[in-house]
């Protein structure tokens, strides 16, 4: 193994001071995560990081460091936060038409789903753990999941990915963006939420709550 690619995988495997598991990150970032305890800890904290519109996907670890991200940024902090303390890091996908995907971090309490994601419309963010399948968590978003047009536009679901089949791509601490981690995504499997003869079918948005779902919006 060449010595910086040797150098990267110790960090990888190093422990904190307290024989913890540290991935790598800064002990400012474990700090940072690993004082986020709860899932409405995290989601708070990744809502108080302003939303960026770029083609990027950066690592938790330099989401941290610049204070800002998008959706998938977001994310990414989540399943990290959740993974120091002591889950697994599991991302979900929701495919959408006219529209951009959206990521969350999955979780489970008590055998139930709950999901974190970082969002511009106010609708697309945190779901407390009450969902008995996947399914039931993904068809929570379907009335908030919306273009600027007022139409709806979530289709899909897909498999959960457990991020830590990419720590050898250090998805955690990478100074390079993590194109690796929206790759795995749109490789897994995704099930449709209704049959396809159905869209055609569907009323745009009241306006009352495309309105409410825009609170918060930043525009582009």
């Amino acid at each position: 193994m060449p010595a910086t690619r040797r150098v990267a995988a110790e960090r990888y495997q190093s422990k904190d001071p307290k024989g913890r598991a540290s991935w790598g990150l800064t002990p400012e970032s474990l700090r940072t995560l690993r004082a986020l305890k709860t899932p409405a800890q995290i989601q708070k904290f990744i809502d108080d990081i302003p939303y960026q519109y770029a083609d990027t996907a950066w690592s938790p670890q330099r989401v941290l460091r610049e204070r800002k991200g998008h959706c998938l940024e977001g994310a990414l902090v989540a399943a990290a936060a959740l993974r120091v303390n002591g889950c697994p890091p599991l991302l979900m996908d929701l495919e959408a038409v006219h529209d951009d995907d959206h990521v969350l971090a999955v979780y489970r309490q008590n055998g139930l789903w709950g999901s974190i994601a970082k969002s511009n419309f106010a609708g697309l963010r945190f779901r407390a753990p009450i969902y008995r399948t996947l399914r039931e968590l993904a068809l929570s978003y379907f009335d908030h999941y919306y273009n600027l047009r007022g139409q709806r536009t979530l289709r899909a679901y897909a498999r959960p990915v457990n991020l830590s089949r990419l720590d050898k791509k250090h998805w955690m601490t990478s100074e390079e963006d993590v194109w690796c981690v929206p790759e795995l995504l749109i490789a897994a499997r995704h099930y449709p939420l209704f049959p396809h003869k159905i869209a055609s079918t569907l009323p745009r948005m009241d306006r009352r709550l495309f309105e409410a779902g825009m609170h918060g919006w930043t525009k582009h």
